[in-house]
């Protein structure tokens, strides 16, 4: 059996598909941009009306309103954790197109099922599908990784993050303009942009992964404990791995609580909430689409990939200790730089990784991620509780925030070691090296 993680690579292979000539590849990585933006811009839709549709569904009952809702958010957050390792294992054995057009036509399925859902169970069996077939973000990653080389990488993963700023810019609110007229018409307009998206693949998107390179694991590896074990065979990657569980903790955090901090403590309303998301939103697509390439060919992946951590730690800090609503648009201005550790991170993860082996690295960190998204929100939102309406501890509506900051704290410190051979190998963390035992610090 071919190793589940390659420790050494070529570098005169950089891992770029041989099947598609430069201009082929333009196009290719042009259309996982819109397929991301498509993806994005079609969850953004049904932000703001999800939980319309489901009040509607349950009779205009809030508790069970409440109840539902919850219960949705969890299952698909659930699906994806169990389904993004065997996506992205299935990518590395079919090719990422299949796997790509596939899943982006299941998930227009669930859009239109969605919007004809006559009762809340049919509801939840949607949105299980719907997370299901969220992972063909998985697959879209490990194209980017097969098709982009050491000099393009970065920037690649960059775009990708520019593209989620913007469908989450542009999605909420077309989202609430449609819901105005129907809590229904946000997911047919979500089905038709996936419509839009699959027929655009079929005509324009061409394979990534040569057969040569594909890799079929054993069936025992796709289950959900062991489908992380592919993270661990390499010290890097499983540092970073850790590092990105810690920065997702804090990330879902942020997620759940920003309303609940906003009110509480400026008193905003929806609108207000709404611009300042859709700000979150613009800031991060312009630092990762114009600033990350250049700050990273000037310092270095790994010094990115701190750097950005750092700031993350600042900008979590401020946001809970801010106390003027303007203060929060600083805070978002300075924190998208942050943003930039990500992609970084991606980016040194994927040259690692032997072309057969993405999809089952990139399924592997999705379910990381949607792993933060069924823990944390409980004990952001419990926290928040405890420390504004409980009684039993001081009045500090901003301790989810704290919270967020010493995971990344922690993720900072994890990988900065994880990642001491990148910095031996080369000052600017730009090149691949063999692992290192952890027993060879000591000599």
């Amino acid at each position: 059996m071919e190793p589940a993680l390659r420790m050494e690579r070529d570098p005169t292979t950089p891992g770029l598909a041989p099947e598609i000539a430069p201009a082929g590849r333009h196009a290719a990585i042009g259309f996982i941009l819109m397929t991301l933006l498509l993806d994005i811009l079609g969850i953004g839709l049904i932000i703001p009306v999800l939980p319309d549709l489901v009040e509607l569904l349950a009779g205009g009952d809030d508790s069970l309103t409440s109840l539902w809702y919850g219960g949705l958010i969890t299952a698909y957050a659930l699906m994806q954790f169990l389904f993004a390792p065997p996506i992205g294992a299935l990518s590395d054995r079919y090719g990422r197109r299949p796997v790509l057009l596939v899943s982006i036509a299941v998930l227009g399925l669930d859009f239109l099922l969605t919007a004809m859902a006559p009762n809340l169970w049919w509801l939840l069996g949607a949105r299980i599908l719907s997370g299901m077939t969220a992972a063909n973000i998985t697959a879209a990653n490990a194209y980017i990784a097969d098709i982009s080389d050491d000099t393009t990488r970065v920037r690649n993963f960059g775009l990708a993050g520019a593209m989620f700023g913007l469908g989450f810019v542009l999605g909420p609110v077309l989202g609430g303009i449609a819901g105005l007229y129907s809590p229904r018409l946000p997911f047919l307009l979500a089905a038709g942009l996936s419509a839009i998206n699959f027929l655009y693949g079929w005509l324009v998107l061409p394979e990534s992964l040569p057969v040569e390179k594909r890799h079929w694991p054993s069936l025992v590896s796709l289950l959900p404990g062991k489908a992380l074990q592919v993270l661990q065979g390499d010290r890097v990657i499983f540092g970073l791995s850790i590092a990105f569980f810690c920065t997702s903790f804090a990330e879902m955090t942020l997620r759940s609580t920003w309303i609940l901090f906003t009110k509480e403590n400026f008193h905003w309303n929806t609108i207000q909430n709404g611009i300042a998301l859709s700000f979150v939103g613009v800031m991060t697509a312009l630092v990762q689409a114009t600033l990350l390439r250049p700050v990273s060919s000037r310092i270095g992946e790994r010094a990115t990939l701190i750097a950005g951590l750092v700031i993350s730690i600042g900008a979590y800090l401020c946001y809970a200790f801010a106390t003027e609503g303007w203060m929060m648009y600083a805070i978002i201005a300075f924190g998208a730089f942050g943003g930039m550790a990500g992609p970084a991170a991606q980016s040194i993860v994927a040259k690692r990784v032997d072309a057969g082996e993405q999809g089952r690295v990139q399924g592997a960190l999705a379910s990381i991620s949607s792993l933060t998204a069924i823990i944390a929100p409980p004990i952001a939102t419990g926290a928040f509780w405890l420390f504004t309406t409980s009684g039993l501890a001081p009045h500090f509506p901003g301790v989810s925030f704290l919270i967020a900051a010493i995971m990344v704290i922690a993720a900072t410190v994890i990988a900065t070691g994880a990642t001491r051979v990148i910095a031996r190998a080369s000052p600017q963390g730009g090149k691949s090296v063999a692992w290192a035992s952890p027993l060879e610090d000591l000599d």
